[in-house]
């Protein structure tokens, strides 16, 4: 039956009723509480006794009559501070809300394969879980669905997932890793708030057991997700391809040890809070394709000194898109003839240092005779950045922030 709560605990939950359609001892003798769903055809979880071990059956028969257990329920376990473990199996497609809340006693569970929606709130405050890995078809995971997971220090999320709801992992600052099987996949996931990325607090992505240090976004991804690599603090360099056009909101925000990052000829909107807080960054260049630049996209970027605008005709910005030491101590480098519509353009005109971009005497080489050391970006003669030196001409940014021209035979 249901559980007696502390005082405090039954303020914080919706009120609830103890009714129940059946009831059924399984072969352990664990007492399990089931309702009837989808016009009686199939069963949910409703209550259990609080006892440490529970295995929910695949199906139950009661009365002659078999039906299968698709759903755990509202609230079908939460305070069951006893319960260690827990058995679901392969038949449930829905874990309800506040179905496990404040299991303080649960260490590990399992969940199968045929789970598509995991409710809100309903692994939170789970203060004993420590590791929890998502199948891949969990589509949804629910506001607040891991809050105050205090010892939960791994989480794996499936390809299959495209929403991660409101604080669904606020309070779990024990987590250390991250871990996904596909970056395209990645970049599409729909959070909601800072700490609904458990890499808030993780802070470590990890792709097929490897730590991404020098992230290299798929090609075909087109869109890099609001918040998607937001804290990831473990990232040194992040290459986006020529099919990426736009850059989330916060979608490298606070990854402080972010020292490159290559922006392709192809993107078109850089989100407001993009590179917010990345303090390695020394160095950055907005292409031509740029049409928009959201606010404070670079603010808090202290050690952003270069900034390397390839825009022809720049339009207005934000007055903090950048922080005021990169407006008063850094160099702005624009296209050549273009000075004056930088100085007289909001708020370029904020930068103290604004300087013409010199063409470069162009190095001829052979092929074998070239040496990466010390390159910051490559790009071909149309401006289109590439990975691996092209035979024709080359344009080479150094780690210094200086430009060159390579003509490769």
């Amino acid at each position: 039956m249901k559980k007696l709560f502390l005082s405090t605990l039954l303020l914080a939950l919706p009120l609830l009723a103890s009714a129940y359609d059946i009831e059924v001892k399984n072969a352990d003798g664990v007492t399990i509480y089931y309702n009837y769903i989808n016009n009686g055809t199939e069963l949910e979880v409703a209550d259990a006794q609080n006892v440490a071990v529970v295995n929910i059956p695949e199906e139950v028969t009661y009365m002659g009559r078999t039906r299968k257990v698709t759903s755990i329920g509202e609230n079908a376990f939460s305070g069951c501070t006893g319960l260690t473990s827990v058995t679901i199996p392969n038949s449930v497609t829905t874990i309800g809300r506040y179905a496990f809340y404040y299991c303080t006693g649960l260490t590990s569970v399992t969940i199968p394969n045929s789970v598509t929606s995991i409710g809100k709130y309903a692994f939170a405050d789970c203060s004993g879980l420590s590791t929890m890995a998502i199948p891949n078809s969990v589509t949804i995971i629910g506001n607040w669905a891991f809050r105050n997971c205090g010892s939960l220090t791994s989480i794996t999320i499936p390809n299959s997932v495209t929403t991660i709801g409101y604080e669904a992992f606020r309070g779990c600052n024990r987590l250390t890793s991250v871990h996904i099987t596909d970056l395209a996949a990645w970049c599409k996931i729909a959070f909601h708030d800072y700490t609904s990325n458990p890499l808030c607090f993780a802070q470590q992505l990890y792709l097929n057991g490897e730590e991404i240090k020098d992230l290299v976004i798929p090609n075909l991804v087109t869109t890099i997700g609001d918040l998607a690599f937001s804290y990831c603090r473990g990232l040194n360099s992040v290459t986006i391809p020529n099919s990426v056009t736009t850059i989330g909101g916060d979608a490298f925000s606070y990854c402080r040890g972010l020292n490159s990052v290559t922006i392709p000829n192809s993107v078109t909107t850089i989100g407001s809070f993009a590179f917010r807080g990345c303090s390695s960054l020394t160095s950055v260049t907005i292409p031509n394709s740029v049409t928009s630049i959201g606010r404070r996209a670079f603010y808090e970027c202290n050690g952003l000194t270069s900034v390397f605008s390839k825009m022809e005709n720049p339009y207005k910005i934000d007055s903090d898109c950048f922080s005021n030491k990169t407006f008063y101590d850094g160099t702005l480098y624009v296209p050549k003839g273009t000075i004056d519509k930088y100085k007289s353009t909001n708020y370029w005109s904020k930068f103290v240092h604004i300087e013409e971009e010199k063409p470069s005497i162009i190095e001829t080489i052979n092929r074998e005779e070239y040496e990466v050391s010390h390159e910051s970006e490559r790009y071909d003669a149309s401006g289109s950045h590439i990975n691996n030196i092209r035979q024709g001409l080359n344009i080479i940014r150094m780690s210094d922030g200086k430009v060159k021209k390579v003509m490769v035979k």
